[in-house]
Formats: C-alpha cells, structure tokens, sequence
C-alpha cells in the first residue's frame, strides 16, 4: 500500500519541485545548479544523474494527510514540494554550520563551491519554498486555506531556526538536560513533520480544528522518529545502517540515550570522563555500552519513542476515528517504527 502510493506520487512531486527550482537565464545557471546538486538531480559538473531520492517523507504525508480527510492528493503537490525545499534548503545550512563534508555519499554544496555560494543558495530554496505553496490557487485550493496552510509554514520556518539554534548552543556545553534535548528536537525535526501533515488536511479540506490534531501526530511521530534515529546510532546493526558500530558515541553526539546516561546519578560521571578523553576510539564503546546499560538509558529512549509513537496515534484517532487504522498515515507511522535504518 505504501510502495504503490510512492509510486503514484513521487514522480508528480519531482517534477512539481524541478519546476519551482528550474532557473530561466544562463548568468545564474550555477546558482540553480548548485541547488540541483543538492537534490541528487545533477552531479558536479551539473550534469544529469539519477541518485535515489529518499524517503521524501515530509511531502509525501503531506499527500497522504490530503487524501485521508477526503481531498484530492493532487491539490496538495505544490504545498508537498515547497515541504521538501523547505527541508533540504535547512540541510544546505545545517551542513555549513556543522562543518560537515559529505551528505549522501557526496560532497556538500559548501564543500564543492564554498560557504557563500552555498548560503546564497540555501536563502534561494528558502525563498522558493514559499513560492512552491503560492502555486496552490493553480489546483483550485481556496484562498483561505492557502493562507492557513502559509501560517502554518511560517510558524515552521521559525520552529526550525530555533531547533537548529539550540542544537548549535548544546555543542559549546557540558552539560544538557534531557527534557532541553526534546525541546531542541521539536524545532530541528518534529516541526516539520507536523507542518506536513496538518497542511495536507488543510488542503484536503479537514474541518475546523481537525489540523491541529493532524499537527499533534505529525509532531509526536516526528519525536518517536528522532529518537528512533538516536537508538540505531548507538545500538543499530552496521550492515543495516551502514555506519559504524557507535558511530554517534565517537561522535559524542548529544542524543537522548547519551544525555540519559550522562545525567544518571550513579554512572553519569564516569561516562562524562570517558566521553572527555581526547582519544575516544572504538575499543572505549564496550565501557561506553557497559555505562548506558547500567543507567538504564536504552531501555528509557525505547519508553519515551513509545509514548511519543502511542499519542501520534490517538492524535490520528481524533481526527480520523475509526478510518485511522486503515489510513496510510497509521501505516506510515507503523512502519517508521519497524525501520533498521
């Protein structure tokens, strides 16, 4: 069910975000080509390639949230590709702020063409995600939802500055508190996911208040998903993954089964010492695991991506009732939570 429904509508999204991304004059033919290097349409030298896509999550619930309140999934393309701009456009900057140097197998935009040229066409998505969503009127959607829909994504370009910002601040300090790294995933991943499906219900036309539940399940996913994300780089399976074995503890990346450990009043001192040595490498993981073990902090990641997962579903539940179980948007969220990479 889900296979077919990505089937059907990633081609149409493609081609709706090639549109919004294309450039018209050959002076500025390397700033778009800097953005459809992003993408995965182009390589380098901007030359064609077919590159996989992604999961295309956040359109493609957006179109499935369209379709699940009774609209025309077709309606919601434009709003599902200024989603995805919007997405990639915050992973432009995110690679230049985290200094990193590859993304997909590849190097970044900064990397290949520097940090200006690359925040220039961070700002252009930026802009074009929004022109994406003014493309809506074209597919008959009323203006007030598209207004609505407008709101929403605002709301959400500034939910994810704020993520990012927090996520920038916890890297200069010891010490995070869990409940401050669930606030920092709210805006970096589960705005966004939220966005995407109370736009789609409003496009689809879900009755008043409707959107906020669907916002509610988007953003619990959202969390439940990120935390999913934090358990398979310390404990997933490197021939699934395929990154290395703790991969996010060399990284002593602040996800929420570290930042439990670390805060642990009986083993928190001493995974802090470890974590502090200038030469951490992949024979410290044992001693790394052994601490995380005994403060409990897998076991507590997998209670709190359970509740998260739990009030996704009784948010849908709201909006949908009984049809919920047997909406795509159920069957999505079921299997994020079965995934290994």
């Amino acid at each position: 069910m889900l296979n077919n429904f990505s089937a059907q509508w990633l081609p149409v999204l493609e081609d709706e975000m090639r549109a919004v991304l294309a450039g018209n004059e050959p002076a500025t033919t390397a700033h778009y080509g800097m953005m459809h290097y992003h993408m995965g349409w182009v390589d380098a030298e901007f030359q064609p390639v077919t590159l996989p896509a992604g999961k295309r999550l956040r359109p493609l619930l957006c179109l499935m949230a369209c379709q699940a309140v009774g609209g025309e999934a077709a309606q919601a393309v434009p709003a599902a590709a200024g989603l995805e701009i919007l997405h990639n456009f915050s992973l432009v900057h995110d690679d230049i702020e985290d200094g990193d140097e590859m993304r997909r197998h590849r190097p970044t935009v900064w990397k290949l063409w520097g940090a200006p040229q690359a925040i220039n066409a961070g700002d252009a998505m930026f802009a074009l995600a929004f022109a994406a969503l003014q493309r809506l009127p074209a597919r008959g959607v009323a203006a007030e939802r598209v207004l609505a829909a407008l709101q929403i994504f605002t709301e959400t370009c500034v939910a994810l500055t704020e993520g990012q910002h927090l996520d920038m601040r916890f890297e200069q300090r010891a010490q995070v508190t869990v409940e401050e790294y669930l606030r920092m995933i709210q805006g970096k991943t589960a705005a966004l996911i939220g966005a995407s499906v109370a736009i789609g219900g409003l496009i689809g036309g879900a009755p008043a208040g409707a959107d906020a539940s669907l916002r509610g399940f988007g953003q619990s996913i959202g969390l439940a998903f990120q935390i999913q994300d934090d358990l398979l780089g310390i404990w997933g399976d490197p021939a699934v993954t395929g990154k290395a074995a703790g991969n996010d503890i060399l990284r002593r990346k602040k996800s929420l089964p570290l930042l439990h450990g670390l805060n642990d009043k009986h083993n928190g001192a001493a995974l802090h010492a470890l974590l502090q040595r200038s030469d951490l490498s992949a024979a410290d993981l044992p001693a790394v695991l052994h601490l995380l073990e005994a403060a409990g902090s897998q076991a507590y990641a997998v209670e709190r991506m359970n509740a998260f997962y739990a009030a996704g579903l009784a948010a849908l539940r709201e909006t949908l009732g009984d049809r919920a179980e047997a909406s795509l948007l159920w069957a999505t969220a079921q299997w994020l939570m079965e995934r290994k990479t």
